[in-house]
């Protein structure tokens, strides 16, 4: 049996997952990371290819070489999904397979890699291509008496 939008929608409804339809053949989940707040992650169901994307990180400020070269250390490893550039540099997750193959069951594993790939790379990714603006805003919050706390995990690549 070929997979189908309604058959990803109600399967997302019974597991108390939040989505919500971005198009005829598209549905965008919205899983709770640890170091992202969130993971947004697109499944496109077409005709003969299943299309699932998620946005990791924006295009980074510096370093980029030290960024590339990290993402295809990692693409190395992973199965399925990769990690890829959109025309503005922001950093994706995506893959494509045959829709025959896809089940539900799978959907849920894919989903499982996103969350987790893109989650577990979000610090990462924040180290090596923004520490100069997480410095800056370490600074000014400190400056400031503000609250740090969302700025904690990178407390070690803060310079004295």
């Amino acid at each position: 049996m070929k997979l189908s939008i309604s058959d990803v929608t109600e399967y997302l409804a019974s597991q108390d997952v939040q989505f919500e339809l971005a198009g005829e053949k598209t549905v965008v989940v919205s899983l709770p990371g640890t170091n992202k707040q969130f993971v947004n992650v697109a499944m496109t169901i077409g005709d003969t290819i299943f299309k699932i994307e998620s946005f990791v990180a924006r295009n980074p400020d510096e370093n980029h070489e030290a960024v590339y070269r990290w993402i295809l250390e990692q693409n190395r490893k992973l199965l399925v999904v990769n990690y890829c550039l959109d025309h503005l540099g922001d950093i994706y997750l995506s893959g494509t397979l045959p829709i025959t193959t896809v089940d539900l069951d799978q959907i849920d594993q894919l989903l499982g890699v996103m969350l987790q790939t893109s989650d577990n790379s979000f610090n990462i990714l924040l180290e090596l291509g923004f520490k100069s603006a997480i410095e800056r805003e370490w600074a000014w919050r400190t400056s400031n008496g503000m609250d740090l706390a969302n700025l904690e995990a990178f407390r070690h690549i803060i310079s004295d």
